[in-house]
């Protein structure tokens, strides 16, 4: 059997010196590597670790359980989320309710693209769905994802250049390794019966598909958020408001209330 990866994360109720010393000393006498360390929230520290089997796992958790000054509160196999915690060292927000949606902050736009890169990277089918208000950084982030993923990525419907409604891909472009994006609102406005037949065919293909605005794709459609295996949201601030007010009203110049407002 080869080496396995686990992750350690312990809370720190006396932070005396040496401590962490003491931590690495125990891991070195047990002949656990450390590949990575870093503080993951306040007073909680996380370790990837490396080594050799389950035995030397278990002698660490009992030992461990015997120091005064620390709690573990994690010890398993490291999940995305471990990783990432690790790496930025801080642990993604996700909403308490529902645990498949994700929320970040314009500040966070690495921790972001760095997530939406590790899920890209993932073969076979994968629905995300971000959410935000304009210029909050979107699209940008999941572009630069598809770069951080080695990924070629498709705007199916979008407004980032000029406003695109795609209807048909050429033949190299339904691999299953490209990022398929599509903007929910200008689908929903703009899509005629071919462009919607293209984002079912892109539904059934074994590939990843982004959809900006999933509240409003899912309108008068047969898709639901229950078809999503992540919903991110993105806000300049914690407490902004995600609001499609804006494009539900009428313009007062008797347009659709679309491109008036950006989306």
């Amino acid at each position: 059997m080869g080496k396995q990866e686990w992750y350690l994360e312990y809370e720190i109720h006396v932070n005396r010196p040496g401590l962490l010393g003491d931590v690495a000393s125990l891991l070195g006498m047990l002949s656990i590597n450390i590949v990575t360390i870093n503080g993951v929230r306040d007073s909680r520290r996380g370790m990837l670790l490396l080594c050799d089997n389950n035995e030397q796992i278990e002698r660490l958790a009992t030992i461990l359980r015997t120091m005064d000054n620390i709690t573990v509160t994690k010890l398993r196999q490291p999940k995305l989320l471990d990783r990432l915690a690790v790496r930025h060292g801080r642990y993604i927000q996700r909403d308490a309710d529902d645990k498949k949606t994700f929320r970040f902050v314009r500040d966070e736009l690495g921790l972001l693209v760095d997530f939406m890169a590790e899920i890209f990277k993932e073969k076979g089918h994968k629905l995300i769905g971000i959410r935000g208000m304009p210029r909050v950084g979107k699209t940008e982030s999941i572009v630069a994802a598809s770069v951080c993923a080695n990924k070629r990525w498709l705007f199916v419907s979008s407004t980032l250049i000029k406003q695109t409604v795609r209807t048909q891909l050429m033949e190299d472009e339904y691999s299953e390794d490209n990022i398929f994006i599509i903007d929910g609102i200008v689908s929903r406005r703009r899509g005629n019966e071919q462009h919607w037949q293209l984002i079912r065919e892109l539904m059934r293909l074994e590939a990843t598909k982004v959809v900006e605005h999933p509240d409003m794709f899912v309108r008068h459609t047969e898709y639901t958020l229950d078809d999503f295996d992540y919903i991110i949201e993105l806000r300049h601030e914690p407490d902004e408001d995600i609001s499609y007010e804006a494009i539900d009203r009428p313009s007062l110049l008797g347009g659709d209330g679309f491109s008036e407002f950006g989306f």
